[in-house]
């Protein structure tokens, strides 16, 4: 998904089949959040436009008012912040199984039977 703005308001609003004054009034509530060129023009991701798609879902298909589709997405939202999390600590933790691993390599100790313990 990308994150790079590239839509104006009314080319978005076409995009999802919306009113660009619904575009506006989402964004007022904090669901949506385009950025902004210098000129102030607001300016939709392909991530942004996705994201109107699920409030068009939550709202039409499953009947859900703003407040609802707020808590659903605020709770996404979350939900990837932790599995991004999970990701970051796993690998984080195969890299530590792989540090003491190499230790252990370090430490082995042939041993001849009869004789003293050869070091590797």
């Amino acid at each position: 998904m990308d994150d790079r703005p590239r839509y104006m308001i009314s080319v978005a609003a076409d995009i999802v089949g919306m009113h660009p004054q619904t575009l506006r009034i989402y964004e007022q509530k904090g669901l949506v959040r385009p950025k902004r060129t210098a000129g102030n023009t607001r300016l939709y991701s392909d991530a942004d436009v996705e994201r109107l798609q699920l409030v068009q879902k939550l709202t039409t298909d499953l009947g859900l008012n703003l407040a609802g589709v707020e808590l659903v997405l605020r709770l996404e939202d979350q939900l990837k912040k932790a599995h991004a999390r999970i990701e970051r600590l796993q690998l984080q933790l195969h890299d530590e199984v792989q540090k003491v691993h190499r230790q252990y390599r370090r430490d082995l100790v042939l041993y001849r039977e009869g004789g003293v313990p050869e070091r590797r």
